[in-house]
């Protein structure tokens, strides 16, 4: 921030820029604030008036023009408010914040008082006011509620938000009846009205300006009499001769009554942050806490809600002070002033604060969208999260290490405590914290007397004595220190030591409580801020070596930002621990992320980010200690281990002032000037305050040369770099998404600003469109077209999720951009259930009248036997309202995208859905997104490209849902016997499971059946019972489709099912494949999937053995090269990551598996001729070796082989003898394939080959060229399939089923 925040000028180190005064202006008297959402049936002390700049010193300062606008909304964001002698009327403290285009930041900070009305004019005003509304409110229904119902959301959020500034007490009862009858009464009632004095910084100096800006204040309500010197010393003081503290410095210059000090973190600090995180916490909890900070992190959009201004900068503030090294890149409003709530429809991640009212709660709060909001309801300690998010690495461990922090500065980790702020005067500032019950209240009153007594050194006697026992121990305080290294807590030693050390009344050289307070926020700050940080500097610290270099200078790297590459997201995922990997995987995508590699990428070229430097700095130094190769991918929680000497730099510089400022003194002001009424804030003297001191100053002088130096060295470089401004404007568009709306212009509210800003809203959401397609075409095609083992695909199914979770959430952005009236928290499902609803009645009306009926649907020949399926967008919307595991809008909304995305049909269904422009008129204004019709064409069109490519992001998300199958046999229909006599079953499996075995019924071989979702299907078993007179059957496939998303997949088959044809089996494995559609039933979608390149497969799988007599030999090269192909194919399986592995019986089985390699290679040089037309199978060959081996053991001949080969002998006898023994009915091909497989698995193969190469009957049965018996080529194979042992391959229960080993 400190690097951002100080612009380039005269002379940018002035501690503040602008001192302000806001208020009423007599001239112009009340004017109702119409924007802020006016509301007459408020009492008129309640209602909302304008307030203005009354005065600001200078009138301008060139590095930083004064928005005269925007500051005044800002002090006073609820406008002026009234209060009587009867209302509490205490000072108040807030700050905001101002973020210019460039994103550079000012501060404000704000004191606000209440100032007695001396204008008769606005006293009968009021008083006018007050009878009109009486008048009213007689003539009208006396009972009638104070709040109007009104018709748009918008309106009503605004009416949910006027009532009173601060809560009012119940006042005494005589006074409330005597207000009650009359409001306010001029002759008996003294008005006040609110004023506020601001100081705009460039740097966040919290406590320093609040400290000054009370002393100013209590300087004209002291009643002890008028100050030292006249206010207008000390605020030209402050404006021109206080400088800002160098970096690592601190700083003292003198308010009214005391010295102020501040200080400055050095380069190699965290930046400076002041908001007291420790109130942040209290309010929210650790938990909470990190909760939003995750949000955050992940660019969600965020609303805090509360009543008091400075809660909401508090914890907006802390929230991003602990992004370091990140930054947020979107809209940020920690305090929305009423008038530009209209702010909340941006279909942008934002995050803004929104000042909540007494008695509104939560539900009466009409927000636009809330499909991706995280609700911060900072009063009532809680907060709402967006559904399915990834939660931050090690939460546990790390809200753990942060509750120890709080701990040891007695904060409650558990929220819920509101901070214990004095305001000015001495009255804790803390207006209805919650509901709090007399028992709550005097518990923690209790707790707080507690916390106390431990800080002002009242310790009990003996937690003193064991303390000072511990101190003066050194064999204890180097076990104390052990104990610290290893990681085990003393956290009850720290806890004493904090207490005692924490504070000694007035002790550490007289300082006062406040300076106490506030070096206890500042170590308390530094120390929690650093637990965060050193979370990133782990998880982060090789990123450095995954930043794509690519462009050889600033100029061409800015021209082609978009389409470089800058950071190699596969290989940093895959160097992750797993549970690591759903966080990050997201949050690698943000934009926060990308702005940060940006910046690291451009340091070669410039000097580097402030944050980033710091950053580098740290994981350099974190190097030097710590060698962390071993630690790379262990998911081991390190805790931060510099909280002490962070802590140790604050307290040093705020001990020991390094600068001192000029102390105010007697300004050039005429004899009589500067007089002021007790009470009442003067009009300070323009001409003295407009102009800084003349140059004798040292500091100015000093900086004025050092600016006349840069200014030369700029002049300098200027030849060698881009000219700036075309710099900072390529800049601006290789980061403009969301990013020009960063804040909001405050001042100008014309309508044509407002729609301005939502046409770039319009333009930001379609860019974003086009580059979240593209980045998913380009990840799926990149992955489908090299599947390289452990680099690429090792993240697919995460990274995909990742993307598809991310268009989910812009899509419900785009449908609720331009609501007219917000219904349920899923705008895009609330839109599909108005059209469900219009398209049912309109059926509904066709039933009834007799008209004819729409063309006839043309079946498709291309799933033959299955009729085609009708695309309709209710249909896809009735299986999800089916599906009960989903109980809300939103994941019924992600579940309907995903299932179209799935089907290929996302963008012709949403153009469906629009195509009804009724509807979206009725449900859309005019500048919506949804309305915009070239955009939303192109829009359309970028979401047509997502055809292009497969995704099972429906199937493999909601696994456990019931889905409705269909299953076709077909037969080979030039023969006969397409009939059968015999009872067919069938078992269908896939990824998630089976079906279990169905009977189809007999000569219709279709059926539907459902079942729970089985995943990608790998597998179909078919068999029959071999019963009746034509028990023979030729198959030629197995069709069986997802009726839910329409994948369709073909299970060839190609051979016979009976006794004594082909290898005599009655049942088979087949192994599928996924259908492509054809051309004409996708002509809908309008962009076809290109067919999946397979290996050149025969259509149906014959046996190889019949192919042998067919002339079809691969040579021997192809054999072993698809033995090799297919054990490879098995090992880059288990490289993936478990849930994205896919099917490994297709590898086993399937076309090109590593059955079929091992069946060629055994049919090499294989002898089998038709002796007596009797086709011979290598399982023939099995069997006889096994028969030789078992009579050569029987006659004792194995007695004097190795003991290892004999069992291994015996194990294969064992199998075999199994297979063959199985009640099923399998074919000798199958058993061979079950022998391979089982061997696989058991590791066995490579043992059982010698053996079958030993073996006599292989001289019968195989030619002296056979690849069986030549030694060599057995040996390699053995070598490549031992390679499997490694893995642990599981084999799928349809393949065993029966095999009893």
């Amino acid at each position: 921030m400190s690097g951002s925040a100080s612009a380039s000028g005269a002379a940018p180190c002035r501690f503040a820029h602008y001192f302000v005064v806001c208020g009423i202006d007599t001239e112009t008297g009340l004017e109702p604030d119409e924007l802020a959402g006016e509301n007459f049936e408020q009492s008129p002390l309640k209602r909302t008036f304008k307030s203005k700049v009354l005065a600001h010193y200078p009138e301008n300062v060139e590095w930083n023009p004064f928005d005269q606008d925007a500051v005044n909304m800002l002090c006073m964001p609820k406008g002026l408010s009234f209060r009587t002698q009867a209302d509490q009327r205490e000072p108040r403290f807030h700050s905001f914040i101002i973020t210019k285009e460039d994103g550079s930041r000012t501060y404000g900070f704000v004191h606000t008082f209440y100032e007695e009305v001396t204008s008769p004019q606005i006293c009968s005003a009021m008083q006018t006011l007050y009878q009109m509304h009486n008048a009213e409110h007689v003539s009208a229904n006396p009972s009638s509620s104070s709040s109007s119902s009104s018709s748009s959301s918008m309106d009503s959020l605004a009416s949910s938000l006027d009532e009173a500034d601060s809560p009012s007490p119940p006042t005494s009862s005589s006074s409330s009846s005597s207000r009650g009858g009359g409001g306010y009464d001029a002759s008996r009632d003294t008005l006040y009205v609110s004023k506020a004095l601001c100081l705009i910084t460039p740097m966040p100096f919290m406590h320093a300006c609040r400290s000054f800006l009370s002393q100013l204040h209590r300087a004209v309500t002291d009643a002890s009499g008028p100050p030292p010197l006249p206010l207008e010393s000390y605020v030209h003081n402050i404006l021109y001769e206080v400088p800002l503290p160098p970096p690592g410095r601190s700083l003292k210059f003198h308010g009214v009554y005391e010295p102020v000090a501040c200080q400055r973190p050095g380069p190699g600090e965290l930046p400076l942050a002041e908001f007291p995180l420790g109130d942040a916490f209290s309010l929210l909890g650790a938990e909470n806490l990190v909760q939003l900070f995750t949000c955050t992190l992940l660019e969600m959009q965020i609303l805090l809600y509360s009543q008091d201004y400075h809660r909401l900068m508090t914890v907006a503030e802390g929230i991003t002070t602990l992004l370091f090294p990140f930054q947020w890149q979107h809209v940020y409003v920690p305090i929305l002033p009423a008038s530009l709530l209209h702010f909340l429809d941006a279909p942008v991640p934002y995050l803004m604060g929104l000042q909540s009212k007494e008695g509104t709660d939560r539900s009466k709060l009409e927000l636009p969208q809330e499909a991706n909001l995280c609700f911060v309801d900072i009063d009532n300690h809680c907060i709402e999260l967006p559904e399915d998010f990834p939660q931050f690495p090690n939460k546990g461990e790390f809200i753990q290490e942060i509750s120890d922090v709080l701990l040891r500065f007695g904060l409650s980790p558990n929220g819920g405590v509101p901070p214990r702020t004095l305001t000015l005067t001495g009255a804790p500032a803390n207006p209805g914290s919650g509901p709090s019950t007399p028992g709550r209240q005097r518990k923690a009153a209790a707790l707080r007397e507690l916390e106390d007594d431990g800080r002002n050194g009242n310790l009990a006697g003996e937690e003193l004595a064991v303390l000072e026992l511990l101190q003066g121990n050194a064999t204890l305080e180097r076990l104390q220190a052990l104990a610290k290294r290893t990681g085990v807590t003393v956290a009850r030693v720290d806890a004493l030591r904090a207490g005692v050390k924490g504070q000694a009344p007035e002790g550490h050289g007289g300082r006062t409580a406040s300076e106490e307070e506030e070096l206890r926020n500042a170590k308390l700050n530094v120390q929690l801020r650093e637990v965060f940080a050193s979370r990133f500097t782990t998880m982060f610290a090789d990123y450095e070596a995954f930043v794509i270099q690519s462009a050889p200078d600033l100029e061409s790297w800015l021209t082609n930002r978009e389409q470089m590459h800058n950071f190699d997201k596969a290989s940093f995922l895959s160097d992750q621990p797993e549970p690591y990997l759903p966080f990050l995987s997201h949050f690698i995508e943000t934009q926060m992320f990308a702005t940060f590699i940006d910046n690291k990428i451009m340091s070669q070229w410039e000097e580097k980010e402030p944050l980033l430097r710091v950053f580098d700095g740290r994981i350099d130094k974190a190097r030097l200690y710590n060698v962390r190769a071993p630690s790379l991918r262990s998911s081991n929680y390190q805790r931060c281990t510099i909280l002490r000497e962070s802590a140790q730099a604050i307290e040093q510089r705020l001990m020991k002032i390094d600068h001192t400022a000029i102390h105010p003194h007697l300004l050039d002001m005429k004899i009589g000037q500067g007089k002021y009424e007790q009470g009442f804030f003067p009009k300070l003297q323009a001409d003295v305050l407009n102009a800084g001191p003349t140059n004798n100053n040292r500091w100015s002088h000093r900086t004025a040369t050092a600016q006349r130096r840069k200014d030369r060295h700029r002049q300098q470089t200027e030849h060698l770099t881009l000219d700036n401004d075309l710099k900072e404007r390529y800049m601006q568009e290789a980061r403009s998404l969301g990013k020009n709306l960063r804040q909001p212009k405050l001042s100008d509210l014309s309508p044509a600003v407002i729609a301005q800003t939502n046409w770039k809203f319009v333009e930001g959401l379609l860019k974003e469109c086009r580059m979240k397609t593209k980045r998913m075409l380009v990840e799926k095609m990149g992955r489908e077209a090299v599947e390289l083992g452990h680099g690429e695909a090792n993240i697919t199914g995460l990274e995909e999720n990742t993307l598809i979770a991310s268009l989910c959430d812009l899509l419900e952005r785009i449908w609720s951009h331009g609501l007219q009236v917000k219904q349920g928290k899923s705008a895009l499902w609330s839109h599909l259930l108005h059209y469900q609803a219009r398209e049912e009645k309109l059926e509904q009306q066709q039933a009834e009248s007799p008209v004819s009926a729409g063309p006839e649907r043309r079946k498709s020949e291309s799933a033959i036997g299955m009729p085609s399926i009708r695309v309709s967008v209710i249909q896809d919307m009735r299986h999800i309202q089916s599906m009960s595991e989903i109980k809300t809008e939103v994941g019924r909304a992600r579940a309907w995208i995903r299932l179209s995305l799935e089907k290929k049909l996302l963008s012709q269904h949403l153009k469906q859905l629009l195509s009804r422009q009724a509807l979206t008129k009725k449900l859309y204004k005019r500048y919506a997104f949804l309305r915009c019709e070239e955009e939303k064409e192109q829009f359309l069109f970028h979401l047509l490209s997502l055809n292009a490519v497969d995704y099972f992001c429906f199937t493999s998300v909601f696994t456990t849902i019931m889905i409705p199958y269909r299953a076709v046999i077909i037969p080979i229909k030039k023969l006969s016997n397409a009939m059968t006599t015999s009872n067919p079953w069938v078992c269908v499996s896939g990824e998630l499971g089976d079906s279990g075995v169905m009977q189809i019924p007999k000569n219709v071989l279709e059926m539907t059946f459902d079942c729970q979702n089985l995943g990608k299907l790998t597998t179909v078993q078919l068999g029959h019972d071999n019963s009746g007179l034509l028990a023979k059957w030729l198959v030629d496939c197995v069709m069986v489709r997802n009726e839910i998303t329409g994948h369709t997949y073909k299970f060839p088959c190609g051979r016979w099912l009976g006794k004594g044809v082909d290898d005599g089996s009655l049942e088979r494995v087949l192994i599928g494949e996924l259908v492509v559609p054809s051309a004409e039933e996708d002509s809908g979608r309008g962009c076809r999937t290109p067919p999946l390149q397979r290996s050149p497969s025969q259509t149906r799988r014959i046996s190889i053995t019949s192919l042998t007599g067919r002339g079809y030999k691969p040579t021997s090269a192809q054999i072993q090269e698809a033995i090799g192909e297919a054990v490879n194919n098995i090992i880059k399986h288990f490289h993936k990551p478990e849930k994205e592995r896919g099917s490994l019986t297709i590898l086993l089985c399937g076309e090109s598996g590593l059955v079929g390699a091992l069946e060629q290679f055994f049919h090499n040089g294989f002898k089998s001729a038709r002796l007596f037309q009797k086709t011979v199978f290598v399982w023939d060959f099995v069997e006889k070796a096994v028969a030789y081996m078992e009579s050569a053991d029987q006659m004792g001949d194995l007695q004097e082989t190795a003991e290892p080969l004999g069992m291994t002998c015996q194990s294969l006898c064992r199998y075999v003898n199994a297979i063959n023994s199985t009640p099923r009915n399998i074919g000798k091909d199958g058993k061979f394939q079950l022998l391979v497989c089982l061997g696989a698995r058991d590791r066995l193969l490579p043992q059982w080959l010698p053996l079958l190469v030993e073996c006599p009957v292989i001289l019968r049965m195989y030619e002296d060229s056979a690849l069986l018996r030549d030694r060599s080529t057995v040996n390699a194979l053995i070598s490549v399939l031992e390679t499997l042992h490694d893995f642990p391959i599981t084999l799928e229960t349809s393949l065993v089923k029966g095999i009893d080993l």
